[in-house]
């Protein structure tokens, strides 16, 4: 029988105690911790060994059908699922509860006992260690049911992931490109001339940085804001300033508050003083870090900053039941099916530029703010995530764009690049559109982003009839011929933008009607250079075999 005075002291250590310093990136951990991975696929090989045996012995590892698993684990995705720390704790002590009385009830109730172990699996935040701990102390076949239902449930999560993603009401979807290399966007429906598409805001959007803190566009929206109608708020390293109240919440709660603010990260409830205890360090932490992105121009490095913080966000939201986590869920402050991490590893990504020192700077920011989150800005990390924001994101160009961007004075390869049609030189700011960074680019394309509302809300319209099945596509680089050039000259300067840019020799339908021999040879890259991570590359290649291998 399983030891309860061992569970309940393991719970009240990680989920009672550790609470505050833990559950903040727990969602973070849960998903991407490698030792869980392993643990998956080493007791997956255990399971699958026991079911080959019983097809031949007629004793069953789990005694229990894939089906009946698939069904019981279908049936437990729909039940309510805790939200805060203290649900989390309750439902977690409730399951495992009622897991022991079934167990002491004999083998005939082992299925009920190991759901109710699954549901408690499910909610913990460290996974490996309750894991080692049934192991322990579970009978057996319990046990195995227990494992055989957590594979299940990574594996459909894994591969079940475009089944969510993008919305339906979208009226796009993720689909293999043809030569199966890479994902894109297609229309779930015809499209006339003009029509818009879809919208999307930002996961996270930031102004230039000759723009940042000089009051003349909003830090969260992008709207550009009349004399004298600035919020300011109190105390802001970075300048921020907002349009309105409601982006001045929304870009708090987000992400401003932990990088540049000076309010407590945590809850009344949970900050036992933590907040006044860290503001020397924070501040000074935050003044290193302004410093250097706006000395530096890291643009990109702010965006994953906020990224990062933004994740945190939607765990320190759960620790206060009191918090109205319904509203922040409707205005995607607060992630549910997937977490921002879940996206971002899907994304493509090019080589990320990151050095030893921004690591630190970043990691002194957010461990100041709420100490022990810092651990999750690796070098790996970072950098990834770097690349991924320099290959994704999207130049926000409100009514046209500006006339005013500075010329930038790093070399031709080291100049920031996003996509846009109009070109990075009228771009008030950039962001990072999750559905939009499907869309491949086209020197012919499709469709183009557009902001009529004057913010960061991208409109994808449609610039010729697309029809059902058909892919989308957008111009990365402004693909029209200027005054002054050629059409060779216009041609070489577009196609070198995206090798430059985005690593890759276009090989669009315009340019293969266009482009000569001699041009092939000067562009600087032989194919697409751009990548995903391993695990995404052999889901989406299909060689996973099952979520343990995939998430190896």
């Amino acid at each position: 029988m399983v030891s309860r005075s061992s569970l309940v002291t393991l719970a009240s250590v990680t989920v009672v105690t550790g609470i505050v310093a833990y559950a903040v990136y727990f969602d973070y951990r849960r998903r991407n911790d490698v030792e869980f991975r392993k643990k998956l696929k080493k007791e997956k090989k255990k399971v699958d060994k026991h079911v080959a045996q019983a097809e031949t012995e007629k004793q069953a590892a789990s005694g229990v059908s894939a089906e009946e698993l698939r069904a019981a684990l279908a049936k437990i995705r729909e039940e309510e699922h805790p939200i805060s720390p203290g649900e989390s704790e309750k439902h977690f002590m409730a399951q495992v509860g009622l897991g022991e009385q079934f167990v002491a009830q004999g083998e005939a109730f082992f299925m009920p006992a190991a759901l109710s172990f699954f549901r408690a699996l499910r909610v913990y935040p460290s996974p490996v260690e309750l894991i080692m701990l049934y192991q322990q102390t579970l009978p057996e076949p319990v046990f195995k049911i227990v494992m055989e239902l957590a594979n299940m449930d990574v594996e459909d999560r894994v591969q079940g992931y475009y089944n969510h993603f993008p919305p339906s009401d979208m009226n796009v979807s993720v689909q293999p490109s043809a030569d199966g290399t890479k994902k894109i966007i297609v229309a779930n429906k015809d499209f006339e001339e003009g029509e818009v598409i879809y919208k999307e805001l930002p996961v996270v959007a930031d102004l230039d940085m000759d723009l940042q803190g000089k009051g003349t566009h909003c830090s969260y929206c992008l709207r550009q804001i009349g004399k004298g109608m600035t919020i300011r708020p109190e105390y802001d390293s970075l300048g921020a300033v907002y349009c309105s109240r409601t982006c001045q919440i929304r870009s708090k709660t987000q992400s401003e508050n932990l990088l540049f603010g000076a309010d407590s990260v945590l809850p009344e409830d949970s900050d036992n003083g933590l907040g006044a205890l860290v503001q020397k360090d924070r501040k000074k932490a935050q003044t290193a870090f302004v410093e250097y992105i706006k000395s530096k121009g890291r643009l990109m490095l702010l965006l994953v900053a906020r990224v990062f913080a933004r994740q945190i966000a939607c765990e320190t939201l759960k620790l206060n039941p009191a918090e109205p986590i319904a509203e922040y869920t409707k205005h995607g402050l607060v992630e549910t099916t997937y977490s921002i991490f879940d996206h971002m590893q899907r994304l493509r990504f090019v080589e990320g530029k990151v050095t030893q020192d921004e690591r630190k700077l970043l990691a002194a920011v957010m461990g100041a703010a709420l100490p022990g989150v810092s651990d999750i800005v690796t070098d790996e990390r970072l950098a990834t995530d770097v690349g991924r924001m320099s290959y994704n994101v999207i130049g926000i160009c409100p009514t046209g764009g500006r006339e005013d961007r500075p010329a930038p004075d790093e070399r031709p390869e080291d100049q920031l690049r996003t996509r846009t049609p109009y070109g990075t030189s009228k771009q008030v700011g950039c962001g990072l559109y999750l559905v939009s960074a499907y869309i491949a680019h086209s020197c012919a394309p499709n469709a183009k982003p557009s902001f009529p509302s004057g913010t960061s809300e991208l409109h994808m319209v449609a610039t010729q009839y697309i029809k059902k099945g058909e892919e989308i596509t957008m111009a990365y680089v402004d693909v029209s011929q200027h005054p002054d050039e050629t059409p060779v000259e216009a041609r070489r300067r577009r196609r070198i933008e995206l090798a430059r840019g985005w690593r890759f020799k276009c090989e669009c339908p315009r340019c293969g009607s266009e482009v000569t021999e001699s041009e092939e040879r000067d562009i600087g890259v032989k194919g697409d250079e751009a990548k995903v991570e391993d695990v995404v590359s052999r889901v989406e290649s299909g060689n996973a075999g099952t979520a343990n291998t995939a998430l190896d």
